[in-house]
């Protein structure tokens, strides 16, 4: 079985640049680590807000922050996957040494395994 890198590539490269405008709406990169986003929260005048206003601040600088975290580790994963095919070991498993299956590959661009090592 071949995989079609270039497409892969191609889906890995557009999964990237649609979780960076996310995370640039939801943060910003640390400046100590830039392989890391924080959270910030929304522009609101907490200062002069009521307890209920500010409750409700801290509250949405949670919920962006959980966001944040689940899209951080997805680019992860997707950058990862991009240094795979760079390394000319995209569509391996990582447990097995087998190819990954194609429909696994469209599913998830990012996978690791194959099907049979799904749980490991």
């Amino acid at each position: 079985m071949t995989i079609d890198i270039p497409h892969f590539k191609m889906l890995l490269q557009n999964e990237r640049e649609r979780l960076l405008r996310e995370l640039a709406g939801l943060g910003h990169v640390n400046p100590a680590n830039v392989s890391d986003w924080e959270a910030t929260p929304e522009d609101r005048d907490t200062m002069r807000a009521d307890k209920n206003e500010a409750a409700d601040a801290v509250e949405e600088y949670e919920s962006r922050a959980a966001v944040e975290v689940t899209l951080e580790n997805h680019l992860q994963n997707i950058t990862a996957a991009l240094e795979r095919i760079e390394n000319n070991t995209y569509g391996v498993c990582r447990i097995g040494g087998e190819a990954i299956e194609e429909d696994r590959l469209e599913a998830n661009p990012a996978a690791t395994t194959c099907k049979a090592h799904l749980e490991e």
